[in-house]
């Protein structure tokens, strides 16, 4: 671990074995297959990102560059005497703060508001370590004291429209691999090695659309709702490729990246229709049916589906399996992927429609036996500290580093469930709070499309880059890990 482990015991998070995997509802499906449900979540985000664009809410201009500031019990005060310069935290530094205008997403339009996800990069040689994010694409390179540099923009290869808040990016190699639901962006594959020789005297340095190393544009609409990467493998898979009625049917089309100037379709999936996100991997784990096969576990809005893609022409569903709660199937990773007995699912509208275990408005996250791939099984779940909407997370050395919209990022250690797949010896370990307009509401926090949808904790040094919807881009930093307490049989 980046971290060190020391004896201090924390509390649980609430926990639910009652979880129970099931057959997808089919007289709920075909809402769900004909994006009804997808569009109702977009409208709704619209819907409270246009408030805010109409009140300046967006503007993060108005947001000054942070420095250093300690977490002292629980406030990591930035500017003293500012409520919205003073973030709820627990065992986590703030290191600095830039807005998306100062990284090259200036002031929100209607063509697009500021902030989406973001990715890192760390070059091999030298260790230095770089990020990218947003409306284009923003770089910036992580100093070894925790400053930001703003290093370059690289814009969007198509006019600016209001899906372009969409974009996804993803590490390959030594390259980035930037999607966007902008229709006629396709995927743009940027070789992070630009950054390296950027003088930091005459940055940032603006890029233009052609300083790409490739740009794949064999998509129905050039648009993706994901990018996944298996670099192990050497392929890329669009997700949420819009429309729904193409041949492959929003789900998976696989790209060869064996030669990232030049980016082939090599095959796609339609078998279970859209599919909003995913991780493939070599499988190698204990489902011995399936050792060194090419698997992809599907988050696919109403169901964990999984696939075996070996064969990129001829792929098929190994599985395809709801829960009790599921509302919108969001996102997920597996606990270890040298070992591939479990993962955690992220459903982003349970806390909203209020149902299931998430009938309260605090976050759940759904634990999944995974060790026999044609019969997973939901053992279990994990709840939030916080009401909210949880978001992306991925799981880094038995540590889930979750973006969850208004609560900031959420650090959980999760290392104890594959000895309790219930998950009772679950607890939050760390956290920073970005968002602190919604601190003082019943529960802590709004259930509510505001504040961050992805951070990136793959780091050497531990630093962490929490990107934002309004503002712009977090760095922080654990400063301990705490033991969770141990729970007796």
């Amino acid at each position: 671990m980046l971290v060190k482990t020391i004896g201090v015991a924390v509390g649980l998070c609430a926990v639910g074995a009652l979880a129970k995997e099931k057959a997808v509802d089919m007289s709920r499906h075909a809402e769900y297959k004909s994006g009804a449900v997808m569009d109702r979540i977009m409208a709704h985000k619209f819907e409270q990102w246009e408030a805010k664009m109409a009140s300046g809410a967006l503007n993060s201009t108005q947001w000054p560059r942070l420095n250093y500031t300690k977490c002292v019990n629980g406030i990591a005060e930035a500017i003293r005497g500012d409520a919205l310069q003073t973030f709820r935290c627990k065992n986590m530094d703030l290191y600095d703060f830039i807005n998306h205008a100062t990284l090259g997403s200036p002031l929100a339009t209607d063509e697009g508001a500021s902030g989406s996800s973001i990715w890192g990069w760390t070059d091999p040689k030298s260790d230095r370590e770089f990020i990218g994010m947003f409306q284009g694409t923003g770089f910036a390179e992580i100093l070894p004291k925790g400053r930001l540099l703003n290093l370059g923009f690289l814009p969007a290869p198509a006019a600016l429209a209001k899906h372009a808040l969409w974009k996804e990016l993803r590490g390959y190699k030594n390259y980035m691999v930037i999607g966007s639901e902008l229709e006629e962006h396709g995927i743009q594959i940027f070789d992070m090695r630009k950054l390296l020789t950027i003088n930091p005297k005459k940055a940032p340095v603006k890029f233009s659309v052609n300083d790409v190393t490739g740009h794949f544009k064999d998509l129905p609409l050039g648009r993706t709702h994901n990018v996944v990467i298996n670099e192990e493998l050497q392929y890329a898979v669009s997700v949420g490729a819009a429309p729904r009625e193409d041949a492959c049917g929003a789900g998976l089309i696989f790209i060869d990246l064996k030669d990232p100037s030049k980016p082939t379709r090599l095959g796609c999936n339609a078998q279970d229709g859209y599919v909003h996100d995913a991780q493939c991997l070599k499988y190698r784990g204990p489902d011995k049916r399936y050792l060194g096969h090419d698997i992809c576990y599907g988050y696919n809005e109403d169901s964990l589906t999984i696939y075996d893609v070996t064969n990129k022409a001829n792929s098929s569903i190994i599985s395809r399996t709801s829960y009790d709660g599921a509302a919108y199937t969001h996102q997920g990773w597996v606990l270890d992927p040298y070992n591939q007995e479990y993962l955690l699912l992220d459903d982003e509208y349970d806390e909203e429609v209020a149902v299931g275990p998430a009938a309260a408005g605090y976050p759940i996250t759904y634990i999944w036996d995974i060790r026999d791939l044609q019969k997973p099984k939901n053992t279990g779940h994990y709840k939030a500290t916080n009401r909210g909407i949880d978001h992306n997370q991925y799981v880094i050395d038995g540590l889930s580093y979750q973006s969850s919209y208004g609560a900031g990022v959420r650090v959980y250690d999760v290392s104890s469930i594959p000895q309790d797949p219930a998950g009772a010896g679950v607890c939050e370990v760390a956290y920073f709070d970005i968002y602190p307009e919604d601190d003082k509401e019943e529960g802590g926090g709004l259930v509510g499309f505001a504040g961050s949808w992805a951070s990136y904790g793959y780091f050497k040094s531990g630093f962490v880059a929490v990107n934002t919807l309004e503002r712009g881009v977090y760095l922080v930093k654990i400063t301990k890990r705490e033991r969770c307490k141990r729970v007796h049989a």
